[in-house]
């Protein structure tokens, strides 16, 4: 039989890749981005709550209610403005789902959608699957901040949507007020959806305010805003996320969500309801928390050969490893995870073209001490 792929660039994710590697060489896995520390009891508490009382069937195509009603809860208590539960919000199987269904709801065969790279690796299949063309506009190789002039060029006719993600993956990078107002003018008088990746919107650091799309009525008005419980709290596996957009938009996102998943996992639905009405300082908290996390982790890296950059929000930390080896960055993850025992992600499947000699290595600094430690233990006999 004859199997044209209609992913020719896609292989195996370099996360799947890296954490493999791992396991087979006994290398401590600072790579693929999950806490290896427990979940807040109550979440778990009510988790087994919910399924003990039957909560075990099909949730409503949308979301529980109860879940629903605390999103908005939730989001006018960040943001000042409280979505509407039934028109505008849903819950989707992790906020990779939908990103999926964002992009293939609005966007056509032969329109071109504009990414800022560096940018997480799920982007771009999802746009090639709706017959559609990624545009990438890199960052600054630098800082990682954006060149708005340089995405404004890049808008064409074609131009359906622009995805933007801040607090960044990978760098930590975040936009400022004056990127959101640069983000609205570039806008302004077209018909661009905007796509806002804001799964690490509760981890920001050093008092800074985390610049949401939802705070601005000129973007609410555009855009798929994408959030993730299993980032706020530590349970990645969970795979729960939700979609916050205009009623219209929302109406079209669901479409693809009801015919994708249909619905998401029932009795978690049931727990985040109750860990957000009930405990909203976690994720109050949650910045202070990681941030004690950040601070620690790059004292230790003074004991080591790597050059940390500045870590604004996310729990990533990038390193410059030119001091240590000149290996491209693909190589050198391999050879670290091989020869020494600790595994990070390398920068360059991020990009559709790495910056020419970029050294940058990111590592996930959601892990316990004890873990940590052996990183740097191992890091420091570089």
């Amino acid at each position: 039989m004859r199997l044209d792929t209609k992913l020719p660039k896609v292989g195996t994710t370099i996360f799947t890749v890296m954490s493999q590697l791992a396991a087979e060489h006994g290398a401590v896995n600072l790579g693929q981005g999950f806490p290896d520390f427990p979940v807040p009891p109550r979440l778990v508490d009510a988790l087994s709550r919910a399924m003990q009382a039957g909560h075990n069937q099909y949730a409503p195509m949308t979301g529980v209610p109860a879940l629903r009603q605390a999103i908005a809860t939730k989001t006018e208590r960040c943001y000042g403005w409280r979505p509407d539960m039934d028109a505008e919000i849903t819950v989707t199987s992790g906020a990779t789902e939908a990103i999926f269904n964002a992009i293939h709801a609005v966007v056509r065969a032969g329109e071109e959608v504009i990414v800022l790279d560096p940018c997480y690796d799920c982007y771009e299949p999802a746009i090639e699957l709706a017959g559609a063309t990624a545009v990438h506009v890199p960052l600054d190789p630098a800082t990682f901040a954006p060149d708005w002039e340089a995405v404004r060029a890049a808008i064409t006719p074609k131009t359906r949507m622009l995805m933007v993600n801040s607090p960044h993956n990978p760098s930590g990078a975040m936009f400022t007020a004056a990127d959101m107002q640069a983000l609205i003018a570039l806008l302004q008088g077209t018909d661009i959806v905007l796509l806002s990746d804001e799964v690490y919107e509760h981890i920001v650091f050093d008092g800074a305010r985390h610049e949401s799309a939802l705070l601005y009525p000129e973007l609410r008005e555009r855009s798929f805003v994408i959030s993730s419980f299993g980032k706020t709290y530590h349970c990645t596996g969970w795979k729960l996320g939700y979609a916050i957009a205009p009623p219209a938009l929302s109406a079209e996102f669901r479409k693809v969500h009801q015919y994708n998943v249909f619905c998401s996992f029932t009795p978690s639905q049931h727990a985040f309801a109750e860990m957000i009405m009930q405990e909203p300082e976690h994720y109050e908290q949650l910045g202070a928390f990681y941030q004690d996390k950040r601070d620690r982790f790059r004292a230790q890296l003074a004991q080591t050969r790597f050059k940390p950059l500045p870590v604004p929000g996310g729990y990533f930390q990038l390193v410059d490893y030119s001091a240590v080896s000149d290996l491209p960055d693909l190589e050198f993850a391999r050879w670290l995870t091989v020869e020494h025992g600790v595994t990070g992600i390398p920068l360059s499947p991020f990009y559709a073209a790495a910056p020419a000699g970029q050294r940058l290595l990111r590592l996930c600094f959601a892990k316990n001490e004890d873990t940590v430690n052996r990183a740097i233990e191992r890091l420091s006999k570089l």
